[in-house]
């Protein structure tokens, strides 16, 4: 039975929103645990590039595991592997055990991102599922605006092992409403059976997609970015313009806000101007946010308000693209979306984690590497859309 619109957003929210708050509520800590773990801030950025590897690989199971058993079963096991890496956090003596437990926390994780997607493939295509996305990302939105303030409260009352406390409650609520809450999309005889022929076979088809790689990537890098704000901004924020923790929290919010509040105008533009026009409209706002940007902080004239006004900007335009892409990625592969949403989730998180690697010995304490990292990948977007999107006009065309 189909999931009504508001209610399929608010429970598919809420499941999908338990992976952002595992990196937003944790940000605020990264100072604390470096400094509590006697490590340095490459090692502590390491705890992040550990879970979004993991995430990133972890879903190549999950997805052909939820074309072939459903969608709830692949959502039990990845939660209780959740609660194990929060467990494991918690308990954390080191830096180099804090980011094994963070990997376990990355591989149990992903298994809310890769079925909401796939859940929305079996309900809607088109805008209809754009729409759906959005609605879902307005749950999440919660995440980078409340979370990072519950992280930094946590720390001012107990200390950095507390957010992995509340982690752990909020996995088990997950679990709560996937059993009584969430009814299975997939019927049976629509189930895909996997063994190493069909994977390869459908691994295959996705790869040799020009449409479904190009607008994969096109995602993965304005998630890269992001990822790369992530990882440096509460250092940066703290460090180069003494922020404390809450201030921290509030401007990091403002930056996620507009990512978030632009998601939303997403399905509305798609219909009115259509999807791919919308992606490059966005890429092309991204990239020239995040070149005057770097231009700016190159020549020395950066200040926080300026960063965080044009993050917000890059972000806004970041808010249209990766719904959006999305869903179109996933248009052509119904009878597949499970592997197609686990493969294109993996390409987009190792983006990220490889961006944060690249970026990680380069990091000084101040803005100039974040930016120009976020540059580099504003472009990377910008010129994978114009050659993916150009393409599909071209095949529309001549059909």
């Amino acid at each position: 039975m189909a999931l009504g619109m508001f209610r399929s957003a608010a429970i598919l929210g809420l499941l999908a929103a338990v992976g952002p708050f595992a990196i937003d509520m944790y940000l605020p800590a990264l100072p604390a645990i470096a400094a509590d773990l006697d490590t340095s801030v490459a090692a502590t950025q390491a705890t992040l590039t550990a879970y979004f590897v993991a995430f990133g690989l972890s879903q190549l199971v999950y997805g052909p595991w939820a074309d072939q058993a459903g969608r709830k079963a692949p959502l039990y096991f990845g939660l209780m592997i959740f609660a194990i890496g929060s467990v494991g956090s918690f308990l954390s003596p080191s830096i180099e055990w804090l980011t094994f437990s963070r990997f376990v926390q990355g591989l149990g994780g992903a298994v809310v991102m890769v079925v909401p997607r796939a859940i929305i493939r079996d309900l809607h295509t088109g805008n209809d599922a754009t729409r759906l996305m959005a609605m879902i990302m307005l749950v999440i939105s919660v995440s980078p605006m409340l979370a990072p303030l519950a992280g930094s409260l946590l720390i001012l009352v107990f200390d950095w092992r507390a957010i992995f406390v509340v982690l752990g409650l909020a996995t088990f609520a997950s679990l709560a409403v996937t059993h009584f809450a969430l009814p299975e999309t997939l019927a049976p005889e629509k189930r895909v059976p996997v063994n190493l022929r069909s994977l390869l076979r459908g691994s295959k088809r996705l790869l040799t997609d020009r449409a479904f790689m190009g607008l994969t990537l096109v995602g993965g890098f304005g998630m890269a970015s992001f990822f790369v704000f992530i990882a440096s901004a509460s250092f940066v924020y703290t460090g180069q313009f003494g922020l404390s923790p809450i201030q921290f929290s509030l401007a990091f919010a403002l930056n996620a806000v507009g990512f978030f509040a632009a998601s939303q105008a997403a399905a509305p533009l798609g219909e009115r101007i259509g999807m791919g026009r919308t992606v490059s409209i966005a890429t092309a706002g991204f990239a020239a946010a995040t070149t005057l940007l770097v231009v700016l902080v190159l020549a020395g004239m950066v200040s926080l308000p300026l960063l965080i006004g044009m993050l917000f900007i890059a972000n806004a335009c970041l808010g249209l693209v990766i719904p959006t892409t999305m869903v179109m990625a996933l248009d052509e592969h119904g009878e597949i979306a499970g592997l197609a949403s686990s493969l294109g989730g993996t390409l987009q998180m190792l983006a990220g984690g490889l961006m944060i690697s690249l970026t990680a010995p380069f990091f000084d304490g101040t803005a100039t590497p974040m930016v120009v990292a976020i540059f580099i990948c504003g472009i990377l977007a910008f010129a994978i859309s114009r050659v993916v999107l150009t393409s599909r006009e071209t095949v529309s065309a001549s059909s």
